[in-house]
Formats: structure tokens, C-alpha cells, sequence
């Protein structure tokens, strides 16, 4: 079986060939989880399987012998159900925030999970920096919300609602129903997506070039480019001290994205099914 580590790619020929320097696209190939594996069935697909995994085990954790006073565990799961429901579900989409609760809090802890799987020394890789993760539930997301529009006004008023806001003069209809359209039904999924997915791809890319370039500069053992050994040495030495730096910078952004992400949910979901659009 392939690592989990991005930095090693098969070759067609067999083996593997280290790929750290320059880090490149090339760092975030998939690759299956054994030799003659279907390619979908690889190493990100794991990570997303063992995220979910996680995920169920967590709450199902948090969900056991539920007490009047809450001890340390009930305390921490109720803490995290809580940022959710209150600063999100609640605060967004008003008394209709428990149909969709349980979807909210799945997806910020799924997100979560991927994100810090970047800062996890067995993975050190994001699922959420393969776009077909962030499409995928981008996608769920577009369905859920129009789902729950269609349901509440019927198709045809629900298209006018998304498509014609109240008060619009009828000359205009011809430039704001097109501008609507692609606002809410292409737009809306396209970008929730990309912003995920450019973050976390971006912010890793940054960790490799940190890491691997100052592991290289590192254990430099001849003069470059005529620059002397130690300077080399020590370009690479702080190189690796800011790249902790990095890191936490990485676990703020995973943590923020997911909360983007469950952020703009709710309100897509609340702007379908609001009675005043």
C-alpha cells in the first residue's frame, strides 16, 4: 500500500520516486491505496472515509449517557453541538433551524476533520485540496437548500422568488432574471466550493515549500549558487522554525473554512425558504 504522505508519487514503470522539490500540482496526486487498485479507490477517498468514520464515532462519543450535569466529555461535545446551533443554525435560519441542524453540525465536523488531517503528522495532507471533495458537497448543499425552497412554495413560485426579487420594474426583467439565475443556481455552488478548496490548497502548498525547500537547504553539505554551506544551513534552519509558524497559521484557516462553509449553507438554506426574498 502507497503512503498517505503526498510527497512520494508511483511511477508508471513501478516504485516510487520521491517528488519533494519543487513542490508542485504534482504533490497533490491521488494514488491508489494498492498496486492494480481502481484509481478512484485511493488515498484521499480514505481520508474522506476515515474522516466520516471519525466524525459518526465523535458524536455517538458525545450522544452516550447523557447526565443533568454534564461532565468533561458532555462538556466538550456540547460546547462543539453548540457552536453550531447557536452562532449558525439558530442565529440564521430562525425557529426552522432544527430540520436542518444535524445536517449543519455533519457537515462543519466533516469539514473540520479533512482540514486538520493537513496538520496531522499520518496524513499531512487536506482533503478538502482535491476540488472533488469541495464540489461534492457543494453539490449537497445546492440540492438540500432548492430541495427545501421547492418544498415550501411549490416550483413554479419558488423559481420567481430565486429568479425575480419583489419590487423589480418589468423593463428590468430581462437583465435582473438572467443575474439571479446565475447568481443563485451557478454561482452560489461554483464559489462555495472553490473558496474551500483554493484555501486549503493554497495553505499546504505553502507548508511544502516551507518544509521541503528548508529540509533541503538544511542538509546542504556543498556551497550553491556561491553561496557558502552555512548560510545555506541556516536559511534552511529558520526556514523549518517558520513553518510551525505556518502550521498553526494552517489550523486557524481549517477551522475557519469549515465555518465558513456551514455559515454560507445555513444562509443559502435560509434565503430559500425565508417568506420575505
Amino acid at each position: 500500500m502507497y503512503g498517505m504522505i503526498p510527497l512520494l508519487i508511483p511511477l508508471e514503470g513501478g516504485g516510487e520516486e520521491a517528488h519533494g522539490w519543487p513542490p508542485s500540482v504534482d504533490s497533490f496526486a491521488s494514488r491508489p491505496l494498492w498496486e492494480g487498485a481502481p484509481s478512484w479507490l485511493n488515498n484521499h477517498l480514505a481520508q474522506a472515509v476515515i474522516a466520516a468514520i471519525l466524525v459518526i464515532a465523535f458524536w455517538l462519543w458525545m450522544a452516550h449517557k447523557q447526565k443533568v450535569v454534564p461532565g468533561r466529555r458532555q462538556f466538550l461535545g456540547e460546547m462543539a453541538y453548540n457552536l453550531v446551533r447557536n452562532t449558525i443554525a439558530r442565529d440564521i435560519l430562525g425557529h426552522d433551524y432544527q430540520r436542518f441542524l444535524p445536517y449543519l453540525v455533519g457537515l462543519f465536523s466533516f469539514i473540520l476533520v479533512n482540514n486538520l488531517f493537513g496538520s496531522f503528522f499520518l496524513f499531512m495532507f487536506p482533503t478538502m485540496s482535491k476540488i472533488g471533495f469541495p464540489y461534492g458537497l457543494a453539490i449537497l448543499t445546492f440540492v438540500i437548500y432548492n430541495v427545501a425552497g421547492i418544498a415550501k412554495f411549490g416550483l413554479p413560485n419558488y423559481l420567481r422568488r430565486m429568479t425575480l426579487p419583489e419590487g423589480v420594474p418589468w423593463f428590468l426583467w430581462i437583465l435582473i432574471i438572467p443575474l439571479e439565475y446565475i447568481s443563485n443556481f451557478v454561482a452560489r455552488p461554483v464559489t462555495l466550493a472553490l473558496r474551500l478548496f483554493a484555501n486549503m490548497f493554497a495553505g499546504h502548498l505553502v507548508i511544502m515549500v516551507f518544509v521541503v525547500g528548508g529540509g533541503m537547504l538544511l542538509t546542504m553539505t556543498e556551497p550553491a549558487d556561491g553561496m557558502p554551506r552555512w548560510l545555506l544551513n541556516t536559511a534552511g534552519g529558520v526556514s523549518i522554525l517558520f513553518s510551525f509558524a505556518i502550521f498553526a497559521l494552517e489550523l486557524l484557516v481549517a477551522a475557519l473554512q469549515a465555518y465558513i462553509f456551514t455559515v454560507l449553507t445555513a444562509q443559502y438554506v435560509s434565503s430559500a425558504i425565508a417568506e420575505e426574498h
